[in-house]
């Protein structure tokens, strides 16, 4: 009996890896679940990025309006 209790107290040690597995695989389901709610705005992001640098002609410069401003 007492062996059988030092064996499970020894065997703590598959728990840690246990629980990194676990929080591993919510990290990676995060990731996925985040992957495809912004996948298309992702898309299109980086194909306008893309554009920039192939074709820099394309590129529209978007600067804040200074003329309206009253000071």
């Amino acid at each position: 009996m007492n062996k059988r209790m030092q064996r499970l107290v020894k065997e703590e040690k598959g728990q840690g890896m246990t629980e990194y597995g676990l929080i591993l695989g919510l990290i990676a389901l995060v990731v996925v679940v985040a992957l495809v709610t912004l996948g298309d705005e992702l898309k299109a992001k980086f194909d306008s990025i893309v554009t920039s640098i192939t074709n820099p002609d394309t590129i529209t410069e978007t600067t804040p309006d200074t003329t309206s401003s009253t000071n």
